[in-house]
């Protein structure tokens, strides 16, 4: 179903996360866990908590939070703290999306060719910042 317009409500619901993070200037990491979209439209709260480890290291807590706004035919992704991220459009097979905040620029592709699996693919950089980071998203339920 990658040739039809997912809206906001799409999201909502609880997911496994699958994270794996590439970081050049440092070492892998791997986050396994869950994101829950709760809310009523216009917004979404986008809750991820779950286990981060990096090398051979114990797992540790970790959590993030986003808003997921409905603007016009795009999501629009907030931080917590109300600040704007990014936005995409949810139509068709892919969609991508920037977050420029100099010095570091934060490149995301989004796939959907598997929904309601999808993927997320960032590509970071910046003068202390060379990573990538690729999620995978399975509903659960």
């Amino acid at each position: 179903m990658t040739d039809r317009r997912r809206g906001l409500g799409d999201f909502a619901g609880l997911w496994q996360v699958d994270r794996r993070i590439d970081d050049r200037l440092g070492q892998a990491m791997r986050f396994v866990g869950t994101a829950l979209l709760t809310g009523d439209d216009p917004a979404l709260i986008y809750h991820e908590q779950g286990q981060l480890s990096a090398g051979q290291g114990p797992a540790h807590a970790a959590s993030r939070r986003y808003c997921w706004r409905a603007e016009g035919a795009d999501i629009a992704v907030y931080f917590d703290d109300g600040r704007p991220f990014h936005r995409f459009d949810p139509v068709g097979s892919c969609a991508t999306a920037l977050h420029d905040c100099p010095p570091d620029r934060y490149d995301v592709r989004y796939d959907f060719t598997a929904w309601p699996d999808w993927s997320t693919r960032w590509q970071v950089r910046g003068p202390r910042k060379d990573y990538g980071m690729e999620t995978w998203y399975r509903r659960t339920g």
